[in-house]
């Protein structure tokens, strides 16, 4: 699929220029870390919260094996910013605790808003990882492959969570937005910074 197929999709113009290839690749790998780091922290501050309540053993596990997935990601992501000599984003004490505080305030909501926080974040980085793999498939079809499957499992979770009744969360639709825009600026941010 190319630009052209799905004008929808915000794909940034190649920059002109010597290096320039390379430098949005550090921008694609700074960013997708980032977000894998985010998920991590997300998960397993939402499992901290179930852990040890009655009658959440089936949520802990799915948190469980969810955080699993997003820490397989995170560390090819560790292995590719060494790869390519990319630094991580500055901003990664930030964002560990706007995703600690995220997991823990969704979990403190319950059961249900926990499960719009995956929802929305997955939304989110679906379309993130979509546009990117259209934009690297010609030029790095290896990593455009490995997006390709983190973004499968990126919406088993969002499909996960739409089936445990994410969108029976108190201020749904609210909470979905607030979650979103924060994902895209938290986007927009660390691939620069």
């Amino acid at each position: 699929m190319t630009f052209a197929d799905n004008p929808s999709r915000d794909i940034p113009l190649p920059r002109p220029g010597r290096g320039a290839g390379r430098a949005r690749l550090a921008e694609i790998l700074r960013v997708d870390h980032a977000g894998e780091y985010g998920a991590v922290q997300i998960y397993k501050a939402q499992r901290a919260v179930f852990e040890g309540l009655r009658g959440k053993e089936s949520l802990t596990r799915d948190l469980t094996e969810m955080q699993g997935h997003e820490a397989v990601h995170k560390a090819r992501f560790d292995a590719l910013l060494n790869e390519h000599r990319v630094r991580p984003t500055a901003l990664l004490p930030l964002w560990h605790i706007a995703a600690v505080g995220l997991g823990v305030g969704t979990a403190l909501m319950g059961e249900k808003a926990a499960h719009a926080c995956t929802e929305a974040v997955e939304s989110v980085i679906e379309k993130h990882y979509a546009d990117q793999i259209v934009e690297l498939a010609d030029r790095e079809p290896a990593l455009a492959a490995e997006l390709t499957q983190f973004r499968d499992e990126e919406l088993e979770h969002h499909d996960h969570a739409i089936e445990h009744g994410s969108r029976e969360a108190p201020a749904y639709r609210l909470l979905s937005a607030v979650i979103k825009v924060g994902c895209r600026v938290a986007i927009k941010v660390s691939e620069r910074v």
